[in-house]
């Protein structure tokens, strides 16, 4: 069973948004990710972190799995098809 996760609205100065948006493209996460790295954080060095919080998905794009597809493979895959063909066209 997967545990939604909770929303809120969060309202921060504009100076202090952009400060954290750059840190956060520093480090490869979101600002969001990074709101919650810098809050887990806070909150172990003052150890109120919970027993059972989960661990959070690593920085960087998720890894592709072994044998993924993506578009730009497709792609490549049918611009070569083309170029045997010739022109692209099918049997006329």
């Amino acid at each position: 069973m997967t545990v939604e996760r909770k929303k809120i609205l969060l309202r921060l100065d504009p100076v202090v948004h952009d400060a954290l948006a750059r840190w956060a493209s520093d480090e490869l996460r979101s600002t969001n990710s990074q709101i919650e790295f810098l809050l887990r954080r806070a909150l172990s060095e003052a150890g109120r972190l919970p027993d059972g919080v989960g661990r959070m998905r690593p920085r960087g794009r998720p890894k592709k799995a072994p044998g993924d597809a993506t578009e730009d493979d497709d792609t490549d895959q049918k611009a070569e098809g083309e170029q045997a063909d010739g022109d692209g066209a099918s049997g006329a």
